[in-house]
């Protein structure tokens, strides 16, 4: 099990396939995700990693969550999430992921806070089909009708559907797959639609009920940092400019060279 990622979500466009079909995605993005703190079986009693995304102003951050960002020497997040991990997919504090985590073809499972629609009717926040348009009824057409029992139990029960606060809780998009991904500005394409408004923050892990792709990093696609150089990205031609001697004759100067 891999770490997931915190995403911004951008807003909607298409992309064009190869064969020329376009497929609308949504567009994540991912603001310097960072490892903040590790959770073991042996100090909490469970393995996790804790990951943050996002800038914070100091002047908004309380004292105690000063001291845990700077334990991990990392700047204060504006989102902060914990995903359950493998014992051997447990990443350093500080780390960063990069966007190509996940893979063009990979399913995925997007968590987030839907929108809020505020005050709803039943017809509108539970597809009720209100009542008649005539045969008595006044005024009261998009109502829910009856509610309770009459004797026995004589109550309406906890749970019933009815008018009240529509939207604004969390929901997971199941089995969405990633179209593209670009490393260079953080972005991940899905496909369809996620829940949540513009500039809202999602969660996106590995689909459960998918088995994962066979060519995804693991445990994580990191970033490196600015001074560190992968021995593999050397090639044995790169020679620098300064170490070619230049051979030619100067100016007036004949080649003695046979």
């Amino acid at each position: 099990m891999r770490i997931g990622v915190i995403a911004k979500k951008m807003g909607m466009t298409r992309i064009f396939r190869d064969d020329g079909r376009h497929v609308p995605v949504t567009v994540l993005a991912l603001e310097n995700n960072q490892v903040i703190a590790v959770k073991t079986d042996e100090t909490d009693g469970y393995t996790a990693v804790q990951l943050g995304a996002g800038t914070k102003k100091a002047k908004n951050t309380t004292k105690p969550e000063r001291g845990h960002f700077g334990k991990a020497e990392v700047e204060p997040k504006a989102k902060v999430a914990e995903f359950r991990v493998a014992a051997d997919a447990v990443l350093e504090p500080g780390a960063t992921i990069s966007a190509d985590h996940f893979i063009a073809g990979q399913m995925v499972d997007v968590t987030g806070i839907t929108q809020g629609k505020g005050f709803a009717g039943v017809m509108k926040r539970w597809n009720f089909g209100g009542l008649r348009a005539t045969h008595g009824v006044s005024v009261s057409h998009r109502s829910h009708g009856s509610t309770g029992q009459r004797q026995d139990p004589g109550k309406v029960f906890k749970g019933k559907k009815m008018a009240g606060h529509m939207g604004a809780k969390q929901r997971t998009q199941q089995n969405l797959e990633i179209v593209s991904t670009d490393v260079e500005r953080g972005l991940i394409f899905v496909m369809g639609s996620v829940p949540g408004s513009k500039g809202g923050w999602l969660l996106i892990k590995d689909a459960v009920k998918v088995p994962r792709h066979a060519d995804v990093p693991y445990p994580a696609s990191l970033k490196l940092a600015a001074n560190d150089i992968a021995p593999n990205d050397i090639a044995p031609n790169d020679i620098a400019v300064t170490d070619v001697v230049d051979t030619a004759p100067a100016a007036g100067e004949e080649n003695t060279e046979a």
